[in-house]
């Protein structure tokens, strides 16, 4: 590769970051901090998490792209990272992951609470290691599992205002958790050859397109249930019903038209959707929140 072609090294560590993925987890975090508060959070202490958990986050990515690389190398939609590309070497990935992760955890349990801080290295830990080294190829449910992982965010938010792990905050974590085999699951099927071809076993690669088209309308079912729960439990009220209810019936009518379509295409307009959807139920949720204590 020429000199021409090669990217700036800033460029090249920020795309380890996974900034894209980084922005929709900090913003589900600065949602759990802003549910947790009846006003405005201290600016300090909402600033000090939102940087140690975007740290944490973009860490977990770096070590993503460090032990997948080789697999990354033989995938059209990832051939063109960092690390296949011998743009970075796989040492300085590394240590860069880890420079961040140790910036994180020092902020964060310095700055903001020692709870905040353990749940967040857990939660980078299973991501990195636990999920990445060892589910990813284990089994089809790999995404199922590493939902749980994925699904802290605006726990870990919600955790760093109050030094608590509030019910509330734990609806907010089941939301994602249950969101994330319906959102992933169509790009796998889109891309099912990739995953193949890598001896990644998602559930396309191990059960079939039409067994998966068929989990992800059960999970859109379920998730429309689970998206009640914060009116049913007095968290929101009628701003945020109105919202989550069309939302819910638009996911079912996505993962209904895959079953009708059966075409990638449609599997990748409903990935997009699914990214939309989990956006503007948080949104809803901030948006129901503060005008129910401004009024």
């Amino acid at each position: 590769m020429t000199s021409e072609l090669r990217r700036p090294s800033w460029k090249s560590y920020l795309e380890l970051c996974k900034p894209k993925v980084v922005a929709l987890i900090v913003f589900t975090a600065i949602a759990g901090m802003l549910l947790a508060v009846p006003g405005l959070p201290p600016v300090d202490l909402f600033v000090y998490s939102s940087i140690g958990i975007a740290l944490a986050a973009a860490s977990a990515a770096a070590i993503n792209h460090f032990i997948d690389r080789e697999a990354d190398a033989q995938m059209e939609r990832n051939k063109n990272r960092p690390l296949p590309k011998g743009e970075l070497s796989a040492n300085n990935v590394l240590m860069f992951a880890l420079l961040l992760a140790a910036i994180s955890m020092v902020l964060l349990f310095t700055l903001v609470n020692a709870l905040t801080a353990i749940l967040t290295f857990l939660s980078g830990l299973g991501y990195a290691i636990i999920y990445t080294v060892y589910l990813k190829r284990m089994t089809p449910q790999n995404i199922v599992i590493a939902g749980a992982f994925g699904a802290t965010p605006p726990l870990l938010g919600w955790c760093a205002m109050t030094g608590e792990v509030h019910p509330y905050s734990l609806l907010l974590f089941l939301i994602i958790f249950v969101w994330t085999p319906p959102h992933f699951w169509p790009l796998s099927i889109a891309k099912r050859k990739e995953f193949a071809k890598v001896g990644i076993p998602m559930l396309p690669v191990t059960h079939g397109v039409e067994f998966t088209r068929l989990q992800i309308l059960l999970y859109s079912f379920l998730l429309l249930i689970v998206t009640l729960l914060p009116y049913l439990t007095g968290m929101s009220g009628l701003i945020y019903l109105a919202a989550v209810v069309p939302l819910g019936f638009g996911f079912i009518y996505f993962a209904i038209l895959m079953m009708c379509r059966k075409d990638d295409k449609t599997a990748m307009r409903t990935f997009f959707y699914s990214l939309f959807y989990l956006t503007i139920v948080f949104v809803a949720l901030l948006v129901d929140h503060y005008i129910k204590f401004t009024l």
